[in-house]
């Protein structure tokens, strides 16, 4: 085997392994905190070792750099989606696991819409119809 072909197979059997152990998370965690977290870390990173595992077999500048940008928005919007799904979560009330004693935002107050704090410009025109 050339070098090329083990390290491509040294970073496609790593991924994978992360990829199984978010899998294996995601069943025995307790709640949606944590199993959000075992699936947008470990799959985050397996997913990215085996795209570049990938990349690396084949050995095309057209390949790695297709294989670049998929990494690079995988790292962009994942930790995004897994904000936006514990923060809706949360604020949609999901149970806590009994061992979670730190609640952080509980005594943190939401901020008030925008509408509710800005005043009304002289003349604005207020979203009606003209009859």
């Amino acid at each position: 085997m050339m070098t090329s072909e083990i390290l491509s197979v040294t970073l496609m059997v790593v991924g994978a392994v992360l990829v199984l152990l978010a899998g294996i998370g995601l069943l025995r965690f307790q709640d949606v905190y944590m199993r959000m977290s075992a699936t947008s870390k470990a799959g985050t990173l397996g997913v990215m070792l085996i795209v570049m595992g990938s990349a690396t077999h084949f050995g095309d500048t057209e390949v790695l750099a297709r294989a670049t940008a998929t990494v690079v928005f995988f790292f962009v919007t994942a930790p995004v989606a897994a904000h936006m799904l514990g923060r809706a979560s949360y604020l949609g009330g999901a149970p806590r696991w009994s061992g979670t004693w730190v609640d952080e935002r509980a005594t943190a107050e939401e901020p008030a819409a925008p509408e509710a704090t800005e005043k009304p410009v002289a003349g604005a025109h207020s979203g009606r119809r003209a009859a």
